[in-house]
């Protein structure tokens, strides 16, 4: 499962790039000359600080988080699954309240894992994973689509690169 987030990942960032590619061409038309003198000024930039170390201990944390997370969250949607087919509807219920437990379990997870980290854009977008996850353990729309195997490959893995999307930029998550 590893892998298909990392690849679903990867797909989506190529979509979004290539959208970004497709910005209209700007016009041909001839463009004013001006003769206004300009002088190179030096930008003050002060040095950014190095985050490097701090993320690479944050985005571990992270990746085992969501690993393990994601796993307990994805037993109880094959459980899930299992009562559907078998047409127990109290237990398909059941399955996905739990399914909707582990998903705020993660969240938690998440934010208790960023809750140190220095640079404060990771920790922020982390923060807005967090609020998509809670999100969808509140709103299970998504989770009442999948019936079968076949549904779950369909809408988790959309989901999952939701969830993933505001951290892919600072955390290989694999």
């Amino acid at each position: 499962m590893r892998r298909a987030i990392l690849a679903v990942l990867t797909g989506g960032m190529l979509l979004g790039s290539a959208a970004c590619g497709s910005d209209p061409k700007p016009s041909s038309a001839p463009q004013p000359v001006t003769s206004a003198r300009t002088e190179a000024t030096p930008a003050a930039s002060p040095s950014a600080p190095d985050y490097s170390a701090d993320n690479d201990v944050v985005c571990r944390r992270l990746d085992k988080a969501f690993t393990s997370g994601f796993g307990d969250f994805g037993k109880a949607i094959g459980k899930m699954i299992a009562y559907k087919e078998a047409k127990d509807k109290a237990g398909a219920a059941a399955a996905e309240k739990t399914a909707a437990a582990e998903l705020q379990a993660v969240a938690t997870e998440i934010r208790k894992q960023v809750a140190t980290a220095k640079n404060p854009d990771l920790k922020a977008s982390a923060i807005v994973s967090v609020g998509k996850i809670e999100t969808s353990a509140k709103n299970r729309d998504y989770i009442e689509k999948i019936k079968t195997t076949k549904d779950l490959d369909k809408n988790l893995k959309n989901q999952i690169a939701e969830w993933l999307s505001p951290v892919a930029g600072y955390c290989a998550i694999s």
